[in-house]
């Protein structure tokens, strides 16, 4: 049997267990802002504004500066490293303008995915490397959780058994080098919806994947109530001929975490993974109106499926930047309802929100 030694002291412990509860409060997800500067170089790109970083700066000013009502839906933001120590219009730094809101700081802090030698094309990600002494500095600049993301695909012969055992373990060392640092570990293992597998198959897939990500976090001795998790949709793949329904993918969805995940990890926060806004947000709706028991909050952690639209109305234009804030927060206030299970969808949703925001291979 092994022996215990104690890794966390109480206070540790409880901090942690607290932040992870602020953040997945009852009717509150993430945006994800944290997309790479080549990342947001594409987003920028389809409106036709350059990627410099004054245009980086100010698109985000524009999420971080509306209302603080804001923090009725959003309690988390992830921030990319760049963000991180940029201001806002009126010369405060952004993780201020996100504190004064009530609103928990992260961070992303992987590196990006490195290919497995002798898979299909399959990855590993990197970043372990200095990460605790990142972690520590991440701390000391305002930040109380952090991100890493692995990704995994869906093929004949994927996931390898050699990629879930290797990005399970790679999240389960992150995880216990975050806490370690005061940070709440938000583990993402994505399933891609690349390829034309249907909703049973990705079922059976996320299901495998978690059990292992669970096993391995249980191995390196992560506190469960200090994490939250951030996983795929059960989904079928884009190429599937078959469309399901929202009532179809919440229930595959919530039957794979409850066979998987511990019911004292806090809160569950899905990636949007490429579906329109408003698919996400009608799928994360069904989800909390399966009539299932569900031990953890279910949310969201989106990025594209928050920004899109918002990107659409502001065109890199300044006289649209009220206009854009106010289908930010609309959206946001949309996602907010459905973690609760009470988005009543109007019918109205513009041409921005239904438009599928899947790219192949998808590198954050």
């Amino acid at each position: 049997m092994t022996h215990q030694y104690p890794s966390l002291s109480p206070a540790q412990k409880k901090e942690l267990s607290d932040i992870a509860q602020r953040i997945v409060a009852t009717g509150k997800g993430i945006l994800a802002a944290d997309e790479s500067t080549g990342t947001m170089g594409n987003r920028l790109q389809k409106i036709n504004v350059e990627n410099n970083e004054e245009n980086r700066r100010y698109f985000r000013d524009l999420l971080f500066s509306v209302d603080p009502s804001i923090a009725n839906s959003i309690g988390g933001v992830i921030f990319f490293h760049e963000t991180l120590y940029q201001k806002s219009e009126n010369g405060k730094l952004f993780p201020q303008v996100i504190k004064e809101k009530g609103i928990v700081v992260g961070i992303k802090v992987d590196k990006g995915t490195a290919g497995l030698n002798g898979t299909n094309g399959e990855t590993t990600t990197q970043g372990l490397d200095g990460l605790s002494e990142r972690c520590a500095q991440y701390k000391k600049d305002g930040c109380d959780f952090a991100k890493w993301r692995c990704v995994l695909k869906i093929s004949a012969d994927c996931p390898s058994a050699l990629a879930i055992a290797e990005n399970a373990n790679v999240l389960a060392r992150y995880a216990s080098i975050c806490q370690q640092n005061g940070l709440v570990p938000i583990v993402e293992p994505e399933v891609l919806p690349d390829g034309d597998h249907d909703l049973l198959r990705c079922q059976y897939v996320t299901e495998k994947v978690l059990a292992a990500t669970y096993k391995a976090l249980s191995d390196h001795h992560v506190y469960l109530e200090g994490t939250l998790l951030k996983p795929n949709m059960v989904t079928a793949g884009h190429s599937c001929p078959k469309k399901y329904t929202p009532q179809e993918v919440a229930m595959a969805t919530v039957t794979a975490l409850r066979r998987t995940v511990p019911a004292a990890v806090p809160g569950i926060c899905f990636l949007s993974g490429g579906q329109s806004e408003e698919e996400a947000s009608l799928n994360l709706n069904a989800m909390n109106q399966v009539p299932l028991h569900r031990p953890w909050k279910v949310s969201f952690s989106y990025g594209r499926a928050l920004q899109a639209s918002t990107l659409a109305a502001w065109q890199g234009k300044a006289a649209n930047k009220a206009a854009a804030q106010e289908v930010f927060c609309n959206r946001a206030k949309i996602n907010g309802l459905a973690s609760r299970g009470e988005y009543k969808p109007s019918g109205s949703a513009d041409q921005a929100a239904m438009q599928s925001l899947h790219t192949a291979s998808y590198v954050y």
